[in-house]
């Protein structure tokens, strides 16, 4: 037995062993397969998961517990005729195993390659690739009604959402909409306990009831079940996720049915990888390159480095020490948004809400009005979800609650779901909301001490990654800090957060050029200081520069502020394109953008030369 079979844990030898699984071209070979059989490939297909995602990095956990249930799924319904959606998407990797991918999992979430969520462009297979949480059931509910408009009488829909998704209010909405009507539409409930963390709230304890041996029948207006059946749905289960045979009775008994119904599936996240089942953090949810035997990182080699998730992990507890009137939110991610520490000194003091983000919000709100300093901590792309909150609810009513947002810009492999590159946009049209983005770690402390101190709305941004080397300012005036200066009043480069640096590498090589080039930081891009404007009206040309879209971004805020203000200096503004960006390594899709020091040298020297810039097109041409 090998060393990487001794670490598949709860997996025992067959008869079929090294299953090609590259000769999988369609699901119909997954429905020919004898059923002796299914145990062998479902080991292979764990040995693959192990190799390839820990090679190439990706999500790991939520597919080790999704095998024995995908492979149940497509043997059951007729994929792409009967649609097959993943709620997250996260979980997909074992569907395009079976769907003809496996050849391509060498470049999983690299530039070209294979998406690490489903992909519409990758197969007919994949029907949604949004990655955010609790959407599926909308989606199928949405399906279910096309087929019967179309007269379509022998299709199902099936969606796939985990007990983690179930706790976001769409999830719900959408519920009380498919129970209500006939339709034929499977809803998988794959309850592994957990989405990043263990789920809490009232449906994990339901759900926790019902998997707990007689619950229906001792206590039925208390199970789980109950709760589906009152609102329109035939409930089916609790099945073993991780039988074959178990689930594909079930899910055929769904499929007769032709009517709603709730098949609930108990799976272990991370199942048969010993690494895995025994991360208590998360299962290994998400690995980027590591050991295959052990499921860790390499140790590195260089100087040791701090993420900006642990520096805001760390500042947050130093405040919340100081202030008994501070306490932090998040939704269903306390450790990847750096909230644990706080959770482990103060845990009366931090909320998991679970995956709902507009809930989050606006219960920062409650909080807010009584009497305490909410911290939401949310990735970037997700508090697009809450945008109607953070507007009505929070800055509406003038409230002090800080935002903190990771993740923000270009992400990387996640791709265009999780690229955290709208919310700098989003937040500009908030009226009274001021936004911090700190260039380094020494920033990020003073920027979220001042936001917490505050008595109205704020956010600050900061990138995935490892926080930027500390640059300290020449001079600073009022919330803006100059980086570099020249006698020369030629160019001014705005730079914002992260963009620090490479600014000044541009400034180095223009000054060579004999361009008299300053760098300001505005540390408080929202809104535009006085102190900025008036060293903008004292320079020849204005190049702002950011990790965010240039529509309605930071730039566009310093050039419409300047316009009022009756400055008219020439305003370049440079950033991400208005599109939805593909996966890939953070520095060449922020290079595909212009967003390199050579790139933003070549801009300034076309500027002055009142030539256009050249600027990354939409995908329907339009300019950005």
């Amino acid at each position: 037995m090998t060393e990487l079979s001794e670490a598949l844990a709860h997996e025992q030898p067959t008869a079929l062993e090294g299953t090609d699984l590259t000769t999988l071209d369609a699901p119909d070979d997954i429905r020919a397969l004898p059923a002796g059989q299914l145990a062998a490939l479902a080991r292979d297909i764990r040995t693959f998961l192990i190799e390839k995602v820990c090679t190439s990095g990706g999500h790991l956990g939520p597919n080790l517990g999704m095998v024995e249930l995908t492979i149940a799924l497509h043997r059951v319904f007729d994929s792409p005729r009967d649609p097959i959606l993943f709620d997250t998407g996260h979980q997909a990797y074992v569907h395009k195993i079976l769907t003809g991918r496996a050849a391509d999992f060498d470049r999983l979430r690299q530039a070209g390659g294979l998406s690490g969520y489903p992909s519409r462009a990758e197969s007919v297979h994949d029907w949604s690739e949004n990655s955010h949480a609790s959407a599926s059931l909308s989606y199928a509910d949405g399906l279910a009604k096309a087929h019967e408009l179309h007269g379509y009488r022998d299709r199902t829909v099936v969606a796939v959402i985990g007990d983690g998704a179930m706790t976001g209010g769409m999830a719900w909405e959408a519920l009380n909409n498919i129970g209500a009507g006939d339709r034929p539409i499977v809803v998988v409930l794959n309850d592994n306990g957990r989405s990043y963390a263990p789920t809490t709230g009232a449906l994990t304890n339901q759900l926790d009831a019902l998997k707990r041996p007689g619950t229906r029948t001792a206590h039925p207006l208390q199970a789980g079940a109950d709760l589906f059946t009152q609102i329109g749905f035939t409930y089916l289960g609790p099945v073993d996720g991780h039988d074959t045979a178990a689930v594909e009775a079930v899910l055929e008994q769904a499929r007769v049915l032709r009517r709603p119904v709730l098949v609930h599936a108990v799976t272990i996240k991370g199942r048969g990888y010993a690494p895995a089942e025994d991360d208590e953090a998360d299962c290994l949810h998400a690995v980027g390159t590591v050991d295959t035997l052990t499921g860790r990182s390499a140790p590195s080699s260089g100087p040791p480095s701090v993420s900006w998730t642990n520096l805001f992990g760390q500042a947050l507890l130093e405040l919340a020490g100081e202030r008994e009137s501070l306490v932090a939110i998040t939704a269903s991610m306390l450790r990847p948004t750096g909230l644990h520490p706080m959770a482990v000194k103060y845990p009366g003091r931090v909320f998991d809400v679970g995956i709902a983000e507009q809930h989050a919000v606006t219960s920062a709100a409650g909080l807010a009005m009584g009497g305490f300093h909410p911290v939401v901590a949310l990735y970037s792309t997700f508090l697009t979800r809450a945008a109607d909150q953070v507007l009505m609810d929070v800055a509406l009513h003038r409230l002090p609650v800080t935002f903190v947002l990771d993740r923000a810009g270009v992400t990387g492999p996640d791709g265009a779901s999780h690229h955290g590159i709208w919310d700098a946009s989003l937040l500009g049209i908030v009226p009274g909301l001021r936004l911090a983005v700190p260039r380094d770690g020494a920033r990020l402390r003073s920027l979220l001490r001042e936001a917490t101190a505050h008595e109205g709305p704020t956010a600050l941004r900061f990138p995935k990654g490892t926080a930027e080397q500390a640059l300290e300012a020449v001079r600073s005036a009022g919330s803006m800090d100059v980086l570099s200066e020249s006698g020369i009043r030629d160019v001014l480069l705005i730079s914002y957060g992260p963009m620090a640096g490479r600014c000044l590498q541009a400034a180095t090589r223009l000054t060579e050029q004999g361009i008299g080039v300053s760098v300001a930081d505005p540390r408080w891009a929202i809104p535009v200081a006085p102190e900025l404007l008036d060293l903008a009206a004292r320079h020849r040309l204005v190049v702002t520069v950011e990790d965010n879209s240039r529509t309605a971004g930071l730039g566009s805020t310093v050039a419409q502020t300047m316009r009022d203000h009756a400055i008219n200096t020439p305003v370049h503004n440079l950033g991400l394109p208005r599109a939805f960006l593909t996966h890939g390594l953070r520095e060449q899709l922020l290079a595909d953008a212009g967003l390199t020091a050579a790139q933003i040298v070549n801009a300034v020297l076309r500027a002055r030369a009142g030539e256009p810039l050249e600027h990354t097109a939409a995908p329907d041409g339009s300019p950005q």
